[in-house]
């Protein structure tokens, strides 16, 4: 792997993000009456879109909102200048990652799947709430303000057109609640809120759904690679990452499955297994190292599988190292999605062998043929045995690498280390299918201890 190139200076990468940062700071006080650093923020936005095909409608939003004149549509304007910023940034990241990969670039779009009919008038209600949070800006939220988008949620899930921006909006506002009054704030999470208020924005245009992905089917042999763990206080998600040959031959993909589930707080660690496993048997592969066999899998044209049991079989012994050395390299990546490209979305898997290991205060790093490239233990799940001594300890791994902060870094999913002289495997998702692992099994013991207890007490509140 070519690291210096996810060293050196990407060019106009400074420019563009100083863009974003500016125009993200303009919604921390609101737009219903800019103040002249606002309006040098929004100026900074519309110049960094000079070029492009959005330029004269930016501008114009620019000014207005300067003014603060600003209708619905000047506000979708800063919303897709700002999302077009990222996307460039994305495009620009990803470009270099390829080259210091030396991965096959996949030269298609996206396809998208055809627009479907929803109500218009809810996509305006939505638009309306958005801009008057705009308006109020991060400080001067209140649970009244904030209140106003239960109502629209509430008419927007029953059509499945339309779910993808409810629960969007259901999140956003969820978070937003939570930290009202927006005035006591000591903290704003400004890039967070301004991605979800972007990306709201955009998904109210009329259309907007047309650009979710459209689906194909894969039929062929799924190679696992890692499983990364997203756990949240009442969510948990495991996201399968793998290689796909397809039956017949042709280009091997990189594709993702995910499983989800609702959780009580209660329950962390391995026992977030046992909330994932009864909906997807690619866990029990995963944990096992085998590979499966897929008929007819429903995927996305992003490389994302909706996985169906009913449609897949486990195959042979797969092991994930063997995988990254033989498979990896020649597997390409599915593209992304114009409203789907941004910088946080960058995952890709990686095989890295052959660096030292540097241990600091900032965390571990691996020195990779001379650079410095940062490694995010804070990722690895405590849902398995792989930690950050682990890491520490290891001669190979297998990760996805990520850009965060200004800088790449890579997120391990599996490393090798030697013990007794002998080269042993520690994977993140070891403990997916089970485990008799002692640690793991007295975390699933607890889990099924608290899980047992809860829904002692939720059949006693239902029996009054």
């Amino acid at each position: 792997m070519r690291a210096d190139l996810l060293t050196d200076p990407v060019d106009g990468l400074d420019e563009v993000l100083a863009a974003v940062d500016g125009f993200d700071e303009v919604l921390v006080a609101g737009l219903l009456r800019p103040q002249p650093a606002q309006a040098h923020g929004l100026a900074v936005l519309a110049e960094a879109v000079a070029g492009s095909p959005l330029a004269a409608r930016v501008a114009e939003a620019a000014e207005k909102t300067a003014a603060g004149a600003a209708g619905e549509d000047h506000f979708v304007a800063l919303a897709a200048a700002r999302t077009a910023l990222l996307g460039s940034v994305h495009d620009a990241l990803v470009l270099r990652v390829e080259e210091a990969v030396g991965r096959p670039r996949d030269e298609q779009s996206a396809a998208t799947a055809g627009d479907a009919e929803h109500a218009v008038n809810l996509l305006t209600a939505a638009r309306s709430w958005l801009c008057d949070v705009a308006r109020a800006g991060w400080q001067g939220i209140d649970h009244e303000l904030v209140g106003g988008a239960a109502p629209v949620v509430s008419a927007m899930l029953p059509d499945a057109a339309l779910r993808r921006l409810a629960t969007l909006l259901d999140g956003f506002a969820a978070e937003l609640a939570a930290s009202c009054p927006g005035a006591t704030l000591e903290r704003v999470p400004v890039r967070r809120w301004a991605d979800l208020w972007s990306r709201a924005m955009l998904l109210t245009v009329p259309g907007a759904a047309a650009s979710a992905p459209g689906v194909t089917e894969a039929t062929g042999r799924l190679l696992p690679l890692g499983v990364d763990v997203q756990e949240h206080a009442t969510a948990v998600q495991a996201q399968v990452h793998a290689v796909f040959e397809p039956a017949g031959g042709g280009t091997p993909r990189l594709v993702r499955a995910s499983v989800s589930a609702p959780k009580p707080d209660t329950v962390v660690g391995a026992g977030l297994w046992q909330l994932l496993r009864p909906h997807m048997s690619l866990l029990a592969a995963v944990s096992e190292g085998r590979a499966m066999e897929l008929d007819a899998m429903p995927v996305t044209c992003e490389g994302d599988l909706i996985w169906d049991d009913a449609r897949a079989r486990t195959g042979e012994p797969a092991e994930v190292f063997a995988t990254a050395r033989v498979a990896l390299p020649t597997a390409a990546a599915f593209p992304t999605a114009p409203l789907d490209r941004h910088p946080a979305r960058i995952a890709v898997p990686v095989l890295l062998e052959g660096y030292a290991v540097e241990e600091g205060e900032d965390g571990v790093a691996f020195q990779v043929a001379g650079q410095r490239l940062a490694v995010d233990t804070d990722r690895v799940p405590a849902a398995g045995p792989l930690t950050p001594e682990v890491v520490a300890s290891s001669a190979a791994c297998v990760g996805l690498l990520r850009w965060d902060a200004g800088e790449f870094l890579v997120q391990p999913l599996a490393v090798e280390r030697s013990v007794r002289k002998k080269s042993v495997a520690v994977h993140a998702g070891a403990w997916a299918g089970g485990t008799t692992d002692k640690a793991g099994v007295r975390a699933e013991k607890a889990a099924t201890d608290a899980v047992t207890v809860l829904r002692e007490r939720a059949g006693r509140l239902l029996r009054k």
